[in-house]
């Protein structure tokens, strides 16, 4: 097929731009097309940076960008399309397929960056500049390996123990350390510290330089390494800049919010001087930070190093109504590191209801959600999560209930180690050990032990399991008749007090909540728990998970032996395996899908916005935790649900779970006012309303491009005598009063009375701020 195109290759040293300027031919364009979809499609031969909302149907504008670029006389073999990973690629190959059918166009290669990366590397190896490595790339199970023999190596000795019990927990945060120091050029010592680790895990950077020394030994590549290797060659060696880069026209990248230092530079190597790029996200969905990925790359970094690019928007979503567009905006908005591109739900959208509701549990407004849907619709409808520990509660009503559902391998609630651990200790003060097998009774004692752990060397610990295993009852005496004495002095005082827990809980005849209680406050649990874990998150999730299941078993109100019985019941129907039913997972596995139904429970502080370390940037959380729940809601086509906690007016003690402060920020009730009145009686372009709930400069400005009065209210009108930067004093809709401090050609900057100095457009000054004479 690219025969017919061998014209361009006598042409190949021409750069392709017209040398005139030439009105695009558009008659071919679907009618269907909106004016910003059509101003790309055809926009000129220069950089470009396009902001695209959630479902503004990207994907179809790139295809039929790259097909009127084909038609203008561009060489595809100088075209580079650019994805994230293999599943985007495949769609997109599909789509721009379908979009040139029949066209006899030759279409341009698209590929991921991993790909490409492989594809250097391969050239740089037979050029001399890496050497070479065996085509068999490393597994994960393999990375994993040698991460776990490095970690038990490399170590502290006071974490031995602690690594032996937790060998998954310790080789995912080695291998995603490994991953981490290949998304930049940092050395990993730099990485670490960026990544607020403690002393006791500075091990990692050793095991890092171990795994590249093993690696590089064995002749081995990672996935990382098709990335990682070439970028730091071309890095280190000058004459590859000139090897790899302008050999092509046009290169445009899909996704550049979820773009990371290596990728960044790979681009802009590979791009040269020659190559007009043009790249499309939106620095509102950035989530991957764990991953290296900046929304700085979208926002300044491309327009900084791709000289005055074109800026580009897709605001309509055809995905989700004027209700979830309106929240939506009304909580991003609150984020200073972003563009300022509002979301408008196209006029062919369907509706899409929105929900807040206040319950006092999440579970039991989970189970009145899906029991009100039919099954079908239950099989259409996501559960989305902060953290996995969300899940366990209501995982255990839906079991309960038998409400099919699913979930990934491995993140049951019944089959995590914390439930194990109390099921284990139910098991021992029930009497029920004599019904089970010395093996099952021996993994009962391991888990216990462990539950907080008792502080004995993985051994001794070992040996006492063992001991305990031997009886089939009455573990509480043996514990006690030990000589503590004989043992470190921690160990003695943990098993002593193991033994007396155990003793009076023997005698609980109260509701297994309860009991649940008084052991994790006499045994000190949640400390321990703490004292151990590899990281703050791990140890807040493994709290919270038991948490959690201690407050199901609570609204069952069920003694220790009838929780036995309900649990084995519950085990059993988990362990069948669904392949239908509401889908429960996190928000991080969910970015670029969508669902019918949308459930957003854990609107609390604790969890939206997750809570920060001490070390923590608290405004860099705050915006990065906005950008998650943003992602969260646009994921919906018909139906939001939101859970907070009921309103209280008293102040929220540590640790009270209060609604979030995200709520607030949604403007819940204007926004679904307004929304559902855009939707169901004003078209655009016609007509004016009167709401019931104070409007916002956010409001107003989405009324006012639907063409939309608000009877008795106007938007706030800059001064046309003086510009609003030239007072002195200001007042944010926001971020209220405060002083401006610098202005320059575009933009002003403001400093407000908490400190914070935050930068402002002169050209939309006018729908935030007022002066103010205080």
């Amino acid at each position: 097929m690219r025969e017919r195109y061998s014209r361009y290759q006598l042409a190949s040293t021409i750069a392709r731009m017209p040398t005139k300027p030439q009105i695009p031919d558009t008659s071919h364009l679907p009618e269907f097309l909106t004016d910003e979809q059509r101003a790309i499609i055809t926009a000129g031969y220069e950089h470009a940076v396009i902001t695209a909302v959630a479902g503004s149907g990207k994907t179809s504008t790139l295809a039929w960008r790259i097909r009127f670029l084909l038609e203008q006389g561009h060489d595809p073999d100088r075209m580079l399309v650019l994805m994230f990973n293999r599943s985007a690629r495949v769609d997109f190959e599909r789509k721009l397929q379908e979009v040139c059918d029949r066209s006899e166009l030759a279409l341009p290669e698209i590929r991921t960056y991993h790909a490409m990366g492989l594809r250097l590397y391969k050239r740089f190896v037979r050029e001399g500049y890496l050497p070479g490595f065996s085509e068999k790339i490393l597994t994960e199970q393999e990375i994993a390996f040698q991460a776990w023999l490095l970690t038990r190596r490399l170590a502290p000795e006071d974490l031995a123990d602690e690594i032996r019990r937790n060998k998954k927990e310790f080789v995912e945060t080695a291998t995603g350390f490994i991953d981490r120091v290949k998304t930049g050029l940092s050395p990993a010592e730099v990485v670490f510290e960026e990544l607020g680790y403690s002393d006791k895990h500075r091990y990692l950077i050793d095991v890092f330089h171990g795994f590249e020394q093993w690696r590089k030994g064995q002749g081995r590549i990672s996935y990382a390494d098709m990335l990682y290797e070439p970028v730091m060659a071309i890095h280190q060696n000058p004459p590859l800049q000139r090897l790899v880069g302008n050999k092509m026209d046009l290169i445009l990248v899909d996704e550049y919010q979820d773009t990371n230092e290596i990728q960044h530079l790979l681009l802009r190597y590979v791009a040269g001087d020659r190559a007009r790029v043009t790249v499309v996200g939106d620095p509102d969905q950035t989530i991957y930070e764990f991953r290296g990925a900046k929304p700085e790359f979208i926002l300044r970094r491309f327009s900084d190093e791709f000289e005055s690019p074109l800026e580009q928007t897709l605001s309509f979503t055809f995905r989700y109504g004027h209700r979830v567009a309106l929240l939506a905006n009304h909580l991003i908005c609150h984020n200073t590191g972003r563009k300022d591109v509002m979301c408008h739900s196209h006029p062919s959208t369907p509706a899409t209801t929105v929900d807040l509701h206040r319950p006092e549990n999440d579970g039991d407004q989970v189970l009145r959600i899906l029991q009100q849907q039919a099954p079908e619709q239950n099989s259409q409808t996501a559960i989305l999560f902060r953290v996995w520990s969300q899940s366990v509660p209501i995982e255990l009503k839906l079991l309960a209930r038998q409400i099919p559902y699913r979930i990934d391998a491995g993140k049951g609630a019944l089959f995590s180690r914390e439930v194990q651990a109390i099921t284990a200790l139910l098991m021992v003060v029930t009497g029920r050990l004599k019904l089970l097998p010395d093996s099952d009774r021996l993994d009962l004692a391991r888990l216990l032990l462990r539950f907080p752990h008792v502080g004995l060397k993985e051994p001794e610990l070992e040996n006492l399991a063992q001991f305990l295993a031997a009886f089939d009852g009455a573990w509480h005496e043996r514990l006690l008749a030990m000589d503590f004495d004989a043992l470190a002095p921690m160990a003695g005082r943990k098993l002593r007090k193991l033994g007396e827990v155990l003793a009076q809980l023997e005698r609980y005849k109260g509701p297994v909540a309860g009991l649940i209680s008084v052991y994790a406050e006499h045994m000190e649990l949640y400390e321990g728990i703490r004292s151990l874990a590899l990281t703050h998150d791990s140890a807040e999730e493994r709290i919270d998970t038991v948490q959690g299941f201690r407050d199901y078993l609570k609204g069952l109100d069920l003694t220790a032996e009838d929780a036995l019985d309900h649990l084995k019941a519950l085990k059993q129907q988990a362990g069948e395996k669904q392949d239908h039913g509401v889908l429960l997972s996190t928000i991080h596995r969910t970015k670029g899908l969508e669902w019918p139904v949308v459930i957003i429970p854990g609107l609390q502080e604790k969890y939206l916005p997750y809570s920060p370390r001490p070390q923590d940037d608290a405004r860099a959380l705050l915006e990065s935790e906005r950008r998650l729940l943003y992602v969260a809601m646009t994921r919906t086509r018909q139906a939001l649900h939101l859970i907070t906690r009921p309103a209280s007016q008293q102040p929220h003690l540590e640790g009270d779970q209060g609604p979030s402060r995200f709520v607030a920020e949604l403007c819940f009730e204007l926004s679904r006012e307004l929304g559902a009145a855009l939707e169901g009686n004003y078209p655009t372009g016609a007509g004016s309303l009167s709401l019931s709930v104070p409007l916002t400069p956010v409001s107003l400005r989405y009324a006012d491009r639907e063409g939309v009065v608000i009877e008795g209210q106007t938007a706030p009108q800059a001064d046309t005598t003086e510009p609003v930067w030239h007072h002195a004093r200001v007042v944010h809709a926001i971020f209220g009063a405060g002083d401006v401090t610098s202005e320059d050609e575009s933009s002003f900057e403001v400093r407000f009375a908490n400190g914070d100095t935050l930068n402002f457009s002169k050209k939309s000054a006018h729908l935030y701020f007022t002066a103010t004479s205080d």
